[in-house]
């Protein structure tokens, strides 16, 4: 043992280390998933072309959104308005820096989320 208190260990080479999969996908839990729809939320808002498009899907303008934003059934519109956009889903992903599953599975998390097959 060296004078550090650490014992020295041959390397394995990478060939030998055998990485695995997790067993199943993580599941955010609520808290989580709102968090993460919120950021969505913001992200959407954040761009007036992005933001009229969502409240003209809602049907919802500035002070009904105000009143939305804690309400997880809500939340979980907005990641159906996302998910809905490959292309904003990726945007907003990268932003967030989030593989776009996380927002899926955030989805899948609050209510009113479709079943899974």
């Amino acid at each position: 043992m060296d004078p550090g208190g650490f014992e020295e260990r041959p390397l394995r080479p990478p060939s030998e280390t055998k990485w695995q999969p997790p067993s199943r996908r993580v599941v955010p839990d609520a808290e989580t998933a709102q968090a993460v729809a919120l950021t969505t939320l913001a992200y959407v808002l954040a761009d007036s072309g992005r933001a009229a498009r969502f409240c003209a899907a809602t049907g919802l303008g500035g002070a009904e959104l105000s009143a939305q934003v804690h309400d997880a059934a809500f939340l979980g519109g907005v990641l159906d308005f996302v998910l809905d956009d490959e292309a904003l889903l990726v945007e907003i992903a990268a932003a967030a820096h989030l593989p776009p599953d996380a927002i899926f599975a955030a989805r899948q998390r609050l209510p009113g989320a479709p079943a899974q097959e």
